[in-house]
């Protein structure tokens, strides 16, 4: 009975296996085309911008990607761009629900890391929640991974999207 109760535990302990990254188009963040340099609204309602994106994770089945940040951030401006390329919109399309909110600096719409148990000051923008259709925080531990966006190779910013997509 122990060995069986051991097995299951050890199964539960294993996480859900990684979405394939796609391969980035591009193999450097200076061949990057900046097409958008205020990816966040600054007026947006926030809460209802994140509403709507559960909202359509509960249909979609799939995860919530809320992207943390301020339109002054050069580590923002590069993973917003970085998420258009077209090979990186089709792995988002197909993986994520995802929404920008702007954090001013670092003193705006921060009840919404709250909600997820992140109420110590952001260490750093880009900082990424991501999220069960449920409500679940699956990278807790790694939510500011994406903060030094502009000295991450595209394949390393792609490998971490993968990494906890549904």
């Amino acid at each position: 009975m122990k060995k069986i109760l051991l097995s299951v535990a050890l199964l539960a302990a294993v996480p859900a296996q990684a979405a394939t990254a796609p391969k980035p188009s591009i193999a450097n963040l200076q061949q990057l085309p900046v097409v958008t340099m205020q990816p966040y609204d600054e007026a947006a309602n926030a809460d209802a911008q994140v509403a709507a994106a559960f909202a359509r994770a509960q249909k979609s089945h799939k995860r919530v990607l809320i992207d943390l940040g301020g339109n002054w951030c050069g580590d923002c401006i590069i993973l917003a761009n970085f998420v258009k390329l077209p090979e990186m919109r089709r792995f988002m399309d197909a993986h994520y629900e995802d929404v920008s909110v702007d954090v001013g600096r670092f003193n705006r719409n921060l009840h919404i890391p709250a909600r997820f148990g992140v109420t110590k000051k952001l260490e750093g923008v880009p900082a990424l929640l991501i999220a069960t259709a449920d409500g679940k925080l699956v990278n807790g531990a790694n939510i500011f991974a994406t903060a030094d966006a502009r000295n991450m190779t595209p394949q390393a910013l792609a490998d971490y999207l993968a990494k906890y997509a549904d």
